[in-house]
């Protein structure tokens, strides 16, 4: 009986790892635009059943918090204050340094459930609130630490204003200190620390096929700790589906 139990439960899993790979290959074909979409694609690997409805249900009730403290006259770091007391003052996101590399941390609606996750994570969901909420920040793709930029787009003073070595990019974000801003200075005295050479890439916005790939990655190092070495074969095709995509310009 339990070989018999154990092939149907092999094929199940088959199936709905199948389902992901299409949705993934589809999503990167479609170019990628909806990280909402990528991001519920990776919990399902894990988690087929996910109701994807709570995922929605919170991120919209960060969002209309923050939404209520926010007016037309704040400036970036303000707007930036009032997105930091709701996520980690009102709702207590965290950084989850007892459990960093728990596969949990990787996971959107459990990071949304328990507040707890990693940089990615947490920036992750900063990302998509700041997205609803049309404040422009974005994902740095760092090594070691993923962090998040304002880029300042619109602004007349952009020529008087500090922007990063001219990457309107007035600020960068650290989720997992509960929004420290800082400068591009201490990305680079950090990449000196790591002993890693600077390069564009780790100053300005990554894409969403950028984020995906190094949620996966977080996976698969994960699984790898627990030894769960099917699973990182299973993601590293996922990371496959992502590699083949138009060069976007």
């Amino acid at each position: 009986g339990l070989t018999f139990q154990h092939r149907i439960e092999n094929i199940i899993h088959q199936i709905q790892f199948d389902s992901v790979r299409v949705g993934l290959e589809r999503w990167t074909e479609a170019g990628g635009n909806n990280l909402l979409e990528g991001i519920i694609l990776i919990n399902k690997y894990q988690y087929p059943d996910l109701d994807t409805e709570k995922i929605h249900k919170k991120l919209n009730q960060l969002k209309q918090d923050i939404w209520l403290e926010l007016n037309e006259n704040l400036t970036s770091f303000e707007q930036i204050r009032v997105v930091n007391q709701i996520l980690f003052d009102v709702h207590g996101f965290t950084a989850n340094k007892k459990n960093y590399h728990s596969p949990s941390n990787s996971y959107l609606h459990l990071v949304l459930e328990t507040g707890n996750g990693n940089p990615l994570s947490l920036s992750i969901v900063y990302i998509l609130v700041c997205e609803m909420l049309e404040i422009p920040v974005y994902g740095v793709n760092l090594p070691n630490h993923f962090v998040l930029c304002y880029q300042d787009k619109e602004s007349i003073m952009q020529r008087f204003s500090q922007a990063e070595f001219g990457r309107d990019i007035m600020f960068y974000i650290n989720a997992f200190s509960r929004g420290t801003i800082f400068n591009g200075k201490e990305i680079e005295l950090f990449l000196k620390q790591i002993k890693v050479d600077s390069q564009e890439s780790f100053f300005t916005p990554c894409d969403n096929f950028t984020i995906l790939k190094r949620l996966i990655a977080n996976l698969a190092f994960a699984y790898e700790k627990t030894g769960e070495l099917d699973k990182v074969n299973e993601l590293n095709k996922l990371l496959h589906c992502l590699g083949y995509r138009p060069q976007s310009m």
